[in-house]
């Protein structure tokens, strides 16, 4: 059975969601607020395997300008093998606005860059702990 795509959270084990990225691996994530900012976002993806959870992602958006896509994460044993690639797709196709943005981990972009996204120059950021998205790569600081 090929892998399906859902864009609701029926069914989802937020602890399995939360084990999915880490081993992404994108950080650690608290099962029950993964949960409220899934369920507090516009859009979402998940990728099942059968019955196993083994893909997620999510996305904001205003419906008019601007969507920002989070959490593209998926099973390390299923990457490279295009669900990234169909669930950014699907995610884009449901998206209705002309700008979408989104955050890649180092070492993606290549990814991100064959998908049509381009580096921004002028993003700016502020974070809970700025040392540790510097140490990161995210940000530079001073």
């Amino acid at each position: 059975m090929p892998i399906e795509l859902r864009f609701d959270t029926n069914g989802v084990d937020w602890k399995d969601a939360a084990t999915i990225f880490e081993r992404a691996p994108l950080g650690t994530r608290a099962p029950d607020k993964l949960e409220r900012c899934f369920n507090n976002s516009d859009l979402v993806c998940f990728a099942w395997d059968d019955d196993v959870l083994v893909g997620i992602a999510r996305a904001l958006s205003d419906g008019e300008y601007q969507s920002v896509i989070y959490d593209l994460s998926i099973l390390p044993e299923y990457q490279s093998k295009r669900l990234g690639s169909r669930m950014l797709e699907a995610i884009l196709e449901r998206l209705t606005t002309p700008n979408v943005i989104l955050w890649s981990v180092l070492g993606k972009e290549s990814f991100y860059a064959r998908m049509g996204f381009k580096p921004m120059l002028t993003a700016m950021a502020k974070f809970e702990d700025p040392e540790a998205s510097a140490s990161k790569g995210y940000i530079k600081l001073g």
